[in-house]
């Protein structure tokens, strides 16, 4: 069994190592059962950055691509980070206004689409986009063929020290304004996939899954983890719970997940078919992006009987904690998980100082897989302190175990008659209802309490909409404190979701109940 592969100078040199090491082995398997060795898929690249490089692809052009999670997508951002570009992967769910400002703020000079991909004609907005644009960027269609060329034309592939060359930028989207642009190098990134790495603890023997955006931040931390470590990973183009589970059945995987709906989702397939194992090889779960109510991490365990070790990170830092298949069910439940490789976290109480075990306040984070900033300077000056820890609005504490506890953000926490109010802490209880699909509690404007406390829920399926007093006597039988019991009950069909992830988009809901009249 080959050691793992962490101590690298850049995404190349990763790349090249393992296909040194372990040339026979497969890396790459898709929903189609097509398949790259670690050799082959280092080959491919070379090739297809000859191909790069014969249409002007050179060490820091800019290069933006909006692809599904396909091989040949895995296949050209390695192939640009052979070559020393600056590659701006692009969510698929990103549209025209989005788009444009990505392109229009980084002028990539190439834009890599998929044509026509699940009813949107991405090259017809890449063309349209295109016209409003002082130099618009060459447009190549790149969905299952990507540009190739002889080997012998390439340069040599970045040298010592090119790790710290800024070579990625990730936009977060916007809710009332433009999306924000995130500087990342090839360092930060193998090192936020090194933290992964580590906490899953995955050996040559295991099978992984991508069945999330690769152009998601957690897209590099992933494949970082595959190839330091030698695992093959399981591509799918879209997550179809019914199709993963055939696909990973099929292929022995040993770890899936992505986020908690992903969670959700599994649970929801198994529920179909109790008492046989939806993924008969299936050993844990593992992902990040979204809380998770600690009653998943128990219905998991119970129904399809694996462990559930669940993670902490952001497109700024790609990795800050995950949990281990070593810790007790009690950390993985109600924790992120410890700190990760390289990350140095500081709780920062809202007076500004550093909160002690027990405490919450602001997580901040310093470390080698941290951002370099943003595309705008004034935003890279405000997300640091003075100290150069990473502000990430998130709000938490330490356990005396060393694990960390996120109770909310920042922006999340409401204020009601002075008192700070959690609102994952009322979401977690609430989730423990059985009429209870999923819950967001948000704050609104109240003249009289400065903010109030509002419950939306999605009803369980087949179930009848719980009531106020029901909801209320559940949160009284959990020992809540009076003065954090939701003052209004919204029951929706469906929360607002975003499609990466599918984090639950509370912005919305606030907008949605703002000026609905409240009699309280």
């Amino acid at each position: 069994m080959s050691e793992p592969i962490y101590d690298v100078g850049s995404m190349w040199e990763l790349v090249a190592r393992r296909a040194a090491a372990s040339p026979d082995r497969p890396m790459l398997i898709d929903e189609n059962d097509r398949r790259l060795t670690f050799g082959q898929f280092a080959d491919r690249c070379e090739t297809v950055a000859a191909g790069l490089y014969d249409m002007g692809v050179r060490q820091g052009t800019v290069v933006s691509w909006q692809l599904p999670s396909r091989i040949e997508t895995i296949v050209l951002s390695m192939a640009l980070a052979r070559l020393g570009a600056v590659q701006n992967p692009i969510i698929h769910i990103y549209r025209e206004r989005e788009v444009a400002f990505a392109l229009r703020q980084t002028a990539a000079e190439f834009f890599f689409v998929p044509g026509v991909w699940k009813d949107v004609d991405y090259l017809a907005m890449a063309e349209k986009i295109g016209q409003d644009l002082d130099t618009p960027p060459t447009v190549v269609v790149a969905y299952d063929t990507l540009p190739e060329g002889d080997r012998v034309v390439l340069p040599p592939p970045p040298g010592p020290g090119s790790g710290d060359d800024e070579r990625w930028i990730y936009y977060t989207s916007g809710t009332t304004s433009d999306p924000k642009g995130v500087r990342h190098t090839d360092l930060t990134l193998v090192n936020g996939g090194r933290g992964l790495a580590e906490a899953a603890n995955m050996t040559e023997r295991d099978v992984g899954t991508i069945a999330f955006p690769f152009a998601h931040i957690a897209g590099p931390d992933y494949i970082v983890m595959v190839l330091s470590l030698g695992f093959p990973a399981v591509l799918l183009e879209s997550f179809i719970p019914a199709l993963a589970v055939t696909v990973f059945s099929h292929h022995g995987v040993t770890m899936a997940g992505g986020s908690t709906a992903f969670y959700q989702a599994y649970l929801n397939e198994q529920r179909k078919q109790p008492g046989d194992k939806i993924i008969p090889t299936l050993e844990r779960l593992a992902g990040g992006g979204a809380p998770m109510p600690p009653e998943i991490f128990y219905e998991v365990g119970r129904e399809i009987g694996v462990k559930v070790i669940h993670g902490y990170g952001m497109t700024e830092i790609p990795m800050i904690c995950m949990g281990t298949m070593t810790d007790t069910d009690d950390q993985l439940a109600n924790t992120v998980g410890k700190p990760v490789y390289g990350a140095d976290i500081r709780i920062v109480t809202l007076d500004g100082d550093v909160a002690p075990a027990g405490v919450d306040g602001e997580v901040r984070v310093k470390g080698p897989m941290v951002c370099k900033g943003y595309t705008d300077p004034a935003m890279t000056a405000e997300a640091f302190d003075a100290d150069g820890y990473f502000r990430t609005g998130d709000v938490g504490h330490f356990r005396p175990d060393g694990h960390v506890v996120l109770t909310g953000r920042l922006k999340d926490i409401i204020i009601r008659k002075g008192e700070n109010i959690s609102a994952k802490e009322i979401e977690d209880l609430l989730y423990e209802h059985p009429k209870v699909a999923d819950v967001a509690v948000i704050g609104l404007a109240d003249r009289q309490r400065g903010e109030r406390v509002c419950a939306v829920i999605q009803s369980t399926s087949g179930t009848d909409p719980i009531s106020f007093d029901e909801m209320v006597d559940h949160l009284k039988a959990a020992g809540l404190m009076a003065q954090k019991i939701p003052e209004q009950l919204e029951v929706v069909d469906a929360l607002p979701r975003n499609e990466t992830l599918n984090k639950i988009l509370k912005y919305k809901l606030r907008e949605q109940y703002a000026d609905k009249p409240f009699p309280g």
